[in-house]
């Protein structure tokens, strides 16, 4: 985090990557003797509502965050920066997207719990899309012109107003991972008690164990002995209304629909009371670790790992069966989980792999048969993508096997 005064003070001077959040109300004039270095900029958690016309001065910029502002539409002089590729407006008061706002080398695109309504023809003209984040507005029909994304590979379209599953978004070739709960087109009616009902005063929270997107995950003890119910538990409390991923009452849902299996976080309650929802789950063992790290800006889609990090190749198979196995489990329960990746699944030392974060979630026994068999096809590339990402860390000796020429093969169908 910079300050405004160092920047006043000229000690920025060349500076590629500057945050500042204080609030401001007015552009700083001072970034502009960043102009000729700039690389990214993040202006996230400050009061404004527009950017300066000479905004196209920043050449070098690629990634420009203004996320928990007071913007009312996305600001058209971003449309003037010849190589800004990450633009991010989340949280915002957005209610326009004007046709010239989005950059012409755009890949990752975040407009997430806005007002937004309707968007421009153009976003079908930025053809090295890639991540598309427009959950938790007001959209009630994507642009037919979207057909053209060829390469747009991640989409969040949760809690909108759309009417009709959009087919065209179904039907582009990269798409691997989708998240459309929310939507008047994927209501359901199913009444889902897979698991019991409980008070939220049952237990209480002792360690954190993680926060994500939609939650925040603690260590638990019962306040009383509760028969049927092993003693460790963890117990994810879902947090506000919407997330960048969709409602967490949905979240909960596709959690409880896809039900338990042996490489799931097993599931075993809920509470659900006014301003306060809830799954329980069993505790996971200390000794499992995250399989991966997400996605960097630079990577956009795909997940990394620490340098060093290698699996021999029948760890890799292990895995790799396990998550067929998982993927096999949700879709016979029509549920798309729509955030398949390492970065979900944690592991053990004996390739053990334990699958979970159900945020971007979505049933889909409501679609067509056409339809489902599409959403299952868009997951199974989430599915190649994770094979292909173990094998990137793939022992070196191991690269001529037969498991590892097999799995390479299949993954190439």
């Amino acid at each position: 985090m910079n300050t405004l005064s160092q920047l006043k003070s000229g000690e920025l001077a060349g500076a590629k990557h500057v945050k500042l959040s204080e609030n401001l109300t007015v552009f700083p004039p001072e970034l502009f003797e960043l102009k000729d270095t700039l690389e990214v900029l993040d202006l996230s958690g400050n009061q404004l509502s527009e950017l300066p016309e000479t905004f196209g001065q920043f050449q070098k910029l690629r990634i420009f965050f203004a996320s928990d502002n007071l913007f009312t539409e996305v600001p058209e002089v971003l449309g003037a920066c010849p190589n800004l590729e990450m633009v991010g407006f989340k949280s915002n008061q957005i209610v326009h997207v004007p046709e010239g706002a989005l950059p012409q080398k755009l890949r990752w695109l975040i407009l997430t719990n806005n007002q937004i309504e309707t968007l421009p023809d153009s976003l079908g003209e930025r053809p090295r899309l890639q991540k598309l984040a427009l959950a938790g507005n007001r959209i009630a029909a994507l642009p037919a012109s979207m057909a053209k994304l060829e390469n747009l590979e991640l989409v969040r379209i949760s809690a909108n107003q759309l009417t009709a599953c959009p087919d065209h978004l179904l039907a582009l070739p990269k798409l691997a991972w989708l998240a459309f709960s929310g939507n008047p087109f994927s209501e359901s009616s199913l009444h889902i008690d897979t698991v019991p009902t409980l008070q939220s005063s049952d237990y209480t929270l002792t360690t954190r164990l993680g926060q994500g997107a939609s939650g925040v995950i603690s260590q638990a003890r019962w306040n009383q002995p509760q028969p049927g119910f092993p003693e460790d538990i963890a117990v994810k409390v879902f947090k506000g209304d919407i997330t960048s991923d969709g409602y967490p009452k949905d979240e909960l849902e596709a959690c409880l629909k896809t039900g338990n299996h042996p490489n799931l976080v097993q599931s075993l309650g809920q509470v659900n009371e006014d301003g306060y929802l809830a799954l329980i789950m069993n505790l996971i063992p200390a000794h499992f670790k995250n399989l991966g790290l997400p996605p960097s800006l630079e990577s956009c889609t795909r997940d990394t790992f620490p340098a060093e990090f290698r699996l021999g190749i029948a760890d890799i198979a292990k895995i790799v069966s396990q998550m067929e196995s998982v993927f096999n489990h949700l879709h016979d329960n029509h549920v798309c989980h729509g955030d398949l990746y390492a970065h979900n699944t944690l592991f053990d030392d004996n390739a053990n792999i334990i699958f979970g974060d159900f945020g971007a979630a979505s049933m889909y026994h409501m679609l067509t048969n056409a339809q489902q068999e599409k959403v299952k096809q868009i997951e199974k590339r989430a599915l190649h993508h994770f094979i292909d990402d173990l094998l990137s860390v793939c022992q070196e000796s191991d690269r001529t096997s037969d498991t590892y020429l097999t799995l390479r093969a299949r993954i190439a169908e």
